[in-house]
């Protein structure tokens, strides 16, 4: 009897009393064989809270237990039935679905735990929210095993870390571990080593016609597969260690082609999208400062393209290295602004002069009132701050006009033009000369 209440005990967290991460492996693997076995579907979530290491930073690990310990019994709570919670360790907890329906099911149910896991704590009279992110794996659609249906999860739950969406099923595209995806991680190493990359430049224009500058945007054409995606090969640099590796690939190659500008009289600035990966890597304030040395670019030519996320992970650290950015004479641009939870916070911490208002918000500015809001009350703010605003994805004349009554101060998108080989971009800026970027007569409105 003895035994066996040890051996239970060891299948046990110490610190909130649920299953662990031994007992989850084997019940994992019971759940598989009986779904096996009738023919069913399993699930399971891991379930880790955002930002909880601040927590114990600020006040302390005693209080993040007790935290923890709330947590735990508001997960027990909110289980459906049939479901078993455990904790891993940590912030790190996971569901259990013996039987599921399906992955839209499966995503439904950890969509309802993280929100109940999100609503206010209570520690102390200090109230505290704490969000937690999902990641969801079914089985046999993403694992067969216990094991798989462990890294699986755990892939789609950082997925939903990097996208702040909450809950995120497993995707293989999304996985860099899969072979297509390691393959593809392959090819793109030898395509930065052979420079097979390209960066393409799009306008950024005021709304008098001058050019305020150019955005530069890698593209990639695979000998077999053809063109592929931005998003999907830049995940896999972000999640693989190789984007340093682009960025560094990006900086050079876009500073070469700033200073042939220059050498032709074309002095528009060129801007750099960086990865909070970047922006923590020690001495990269000093490596850009050096690039910028080597091809006899002024700092003013350049500008690096960021999100609040850099934020996140270190922010020391980031601030620190965007001070030292700053410092050297390099500005900086606040990209995909308004898609953050917190971007108002990180807003007044960032060293930046630009402020880019994400497209999703652009895009219904003229039919949707609430996006119109939220964009002027951006400019606004961004005004107040001393910061110019540049509006996205841009195409119509409708919302052209719009941004231009809203006091935006420039625009960027199909509307001016797309984004361009080096070539066609000298043409484009040469063809513009002093009276800038116009807009077709067709387009203006009667009067104009």
């Amino acid at each position: 009897w003895m035994a066996r209440a040890r051996a239970e005990e060891q299948l046990l967290d110490p610190l909130t009393g649920l299953p662990n991460r031994q007992w989850l492996l084997e019940r994992i693997w019971t759940a598989l064989d009986d779904a096996e076995r009738i023919g069913a579907r399993s699930a399971l979530m891991l379930i880790d809270l955002d930002r909880f290491r601040s927590v114990n930073d600020t006040l302390g690990h005693l209080a993040g237990d007790r935290l923890l310990l709330q947590i735990a019994d508001r997960l027990q709570n909110a289980l459906p039935d049939g479901a078993e919670a455990a904790r891993l360790g940590g912030d790190e907890f996971a569901v259990l679905l013996p039987v599921a329906d399906s992955t839209t099911s499966a995503t439904r149910i950890a969509r309802g735990l993280v929100t109940a896991l999100g609503s206010p704590l209570d520690l102390d009279g200090l109230t505290l929210v704490l969000e937690a992110s999902a990641g969801v794996a079914v089985f046999p659609d993403h694992a067969l095993d216990a094991e798989g249906m462990l890294r699986r999860a755990d892939v789609a739950m950082y997925q939903a870390k990097r996208d702040r969406s909450g809950v995120e099923a497993y995707e293989s595209k999304r996985d860099s571990n899969t072979p297509d995806r390691l393959a593809l991680l392959g090819d793109l190493r030898r395509a930065l080593d052979a420079r097979e990359v390209q960066l393409h430049y799009q306008p950024k224009v005021r709304f008098d016609g001058q050019v305020a500058g150019l955005e530069a945007l890698v593209r990639w054409v695979h000998p077999e597969r053809g063109k592929v995606p931005p998003d999907e090969f830049i995940a896999i640099a972000e999640s693989s260690g190789l984007m340093p590796h682009l960025t560094e690939y990006v900086l050079e190659t876009a500073l070469a082609q700033v200073a042939r500008w220059r050498e032709q009289g074309l002095r528009v600035p060129v801007a750099v999208n960086v990865s909070p990966r970047d922006v923590h890597t020690p001495g990269f304030a000093g490596s850009v400062a050096a690039r910028l040395a080597r091809h006899g670019v002024p700092a003013g030519a350049l500008q690096l393209e960021i999100t609040e996320h850099v934020l996140l992970e270190d922010p020391q650290r980031a601030a620190d290295t965007l001070a030292a950015l700053a410092g050297h004479g390099v500005k900086m641009s606040l990209d995909d602004f308004g898609t953050g939870y917190s971007s108002l916070v990180h807003l007044r911490r960032l060293p930046v002069s630009e402020l880019k208002i994400d497209r999703s918000f652009v895009a219904r500015l003229a039919v949707d009132a609430e996006d119109a809001a939220i964009v002027r009350c951006t400019v606004d703010l961004a005004h107040s701050l001393g910061l110019v605003v540049v509006a996205e994805g841009v195409e119509d004349d409708e919302t052209w006009e719009h941004l231009r009554d809203l006091r935006c101060d420039a625009v960027q998108g199909w509307l001016v033009a797309a984004a361009m080989p080096p070539e066609e971009t000298t043409a484009w800026l040469q063809a513009r000369g002093p009276r800038g970027w116009q807009r077709p007569r067709a387009a203006l409105p009667a009067g104009e």
